[in-house]
């Protein structure tokens, strides 16, 4: 934990010297990086209450009041009266105050269109993922909706790493589950079969929030493999959207029936398969993890199969 609490310190005094979150006059102006943070928000929600400013920035009302105060003597904002209501106060930018805004905003732009001007492609896409990603982990109420999409070069070797990565952690699940997985993907690509095999990614905001293969079996059987939904994106419908998408895949391309495989310790999951019109057929136990576990084969019929 020390060492977590030390690395993100670390970067917090990096990237708060690299934005001049403490310079007094940010990015040249005659605003510190709180009050230039107001400014947008005005600029982006105008006509607004200050205690809407208040609850999105998590100001202290009196600092709030004081900022406000200050914008309106330099002329930056202009506070309407609403009729019947002396108390409501929408604020506004005035021309003065709009033109500072664009000012700002524009080189906040250009500041940061030179950080990347500095990266590659693939360095740029890291960079947007990985602050995406961070923001996600510590908030998970701020992200979009998700989407899902089909796979696209490198994400199988991903999925493959965070399933390991979070087996190990939640039930010690080790090597052994890895290299299963990676003979799983490496054969998944081998031998795709365009129209007869997928695999969807499910995304939030650029990042890969879950996933899930299907595999033509042959004989009227697809199979349901590697589902996983990472924890910051849970309890959004994800896993739902996944194997909802695999069983309207197979039963569109005439499959008779979706096989999968799963672990009886894995409460949720199984609870999902369930919820989704899959029955376990048969249990047994095995040594395929380097401990014996209590495996489950799952089926669903498909109503619609010819």
């Amino acid at each position: 934990m020390d060492d977590s609490i030390d690395a993100i310190r670390r970067f917090n005094r990096f990237f708060t010297r690299h934005v001049g979150a403490i310079d007094a006059h940010f990015l040249g102006s005659d605003l510190n990086l709180p009050e230039a943070r107001l400014l947008f928000e005005i600029a982006t929600r105008a006509p607004v209450l200050a205690r809407v400013l208040q609850n999105a920035l998590g100001l202290d009302r009196g600092y709030l009041s004081r900022t406000i105060a200050r914008f309106e003597r330099r002329g930056w904002i202009v506070r309407d009266r609403v009729a019947g209501d002396a108390r409501v106060r929408p604020i506004r930018l005035s021309a003065d105050g709009r033109a500072l805004f664009e000012t700002i905003d524009a080189r906040q732009r250009a500041a940061v269109a030179a950080d990347l001007d500095r990266l590659g492609g693939v360095e740029r896409d890291d960079l947007v993922a990985a602050l995406a990603r961070a923001r996600l982990l510590l908030d998970p109420a701020s992200g979009g909706p998700f989407t899902l999409r089909t796979f696209r070069i490198g994400d199988v070797g991903h999925i493959i790493a965070r399933q390991s990565v979070l087996y190990a952690a939640s039930h010690n699940w080790g090597r052994a589950l890895e290299l299963i997985e990676a003979e799983t993907v490496a054969a998944f690509l081998r031998d795709f079969k365009p129209g007869r095999e997928q695999c969807w990614v499910a995304e939030i905001d650029g990042v890969m929030a879950g996933a899930v293969l299907v595999t033509d079996e042959g004989e009227g059987i697809a199979r349901l493999r590697l589902l996983h939904v990472e924890p910051f994106a849970r309890r959004r419908g994800i896993g739902d959207a996944l194997v909802r998408q695999c069983i309207d895949f197979a039963s569109a391309i005439g499959q008779r029936e979706i096989v999968l495989w799963t672990h009886t310790v894995l409460a949720d999951a199984r609870r999902l398969y369930a919820r989704h019109g899959f029955d376990c057929i048969a249990t047994a136990i095995h040594h395929a993890f380097d401990a014996p576990v209590h495996g489950e084969t799952w089926r669903l019929a498909l109503a619609d199969a010819g």
